[in-house]
């Protein structure tokens, strides 16, 4: 008799809710305009979630380690690209560079075992620098 395996989905109710990917103005590399260039995450599920070494990359993987982070219950965190002091609801990737490709990228979020959550890929629009994931 053949045996058939069934593989178990892990499903996390954490997904990328949109990103910033050309922050407002020139690129001119100043902390304001880095930290208008972001990410969000939100958490849909009843109960708070650690994504501690959890991983956010681009689509040439430059990439992005979560410390000891909890995304509360029905909670949203924005990833920003430059430097700043983290809070409950503001991370920052400490980035000197734009991180977000203006003519088009994908984000991946990995678990900390590296299996991909989410993922959230754009293309470049005419007057548009947001983008829904």
């Amino acid at each position: 008799m053949l045996g058939l395996a069934l593989v178990a989905a892990v499903v996390v109710p954490v997904h990328f809710q949109g990103a910033q990917y050309d922050s407002p103005g020139p690129d001119g590399r100043s902390p304001a305009s880095l930290n208008a260039e972001w990410i969000t995450i939100v958490n849909d599920g009843t109960a708070p979630l650690s994504v501690a070494d959890w991983t956010v990359r681009d689509a040439s993987r430059v990439g992005y380690t979560f410390g000891k982070v909890t995304i509360p219950a029905k909670g949203v965190i924005r990833l920003h690209t430059g430097k700043g002091r983290n809070t409950a609801t503001d991370l920052y990737w400490n980035s000197g560079n734009y991180i977000w490709n203006n003519t088009g990228d994908t984000a991946t979020l990995r678990d900390a075992a590296g299996r991909v959550v989410d993922t959230c890929t754009w293309k470049q629009k005419a007057n548009r620098t947001w983008v829904a994931c």
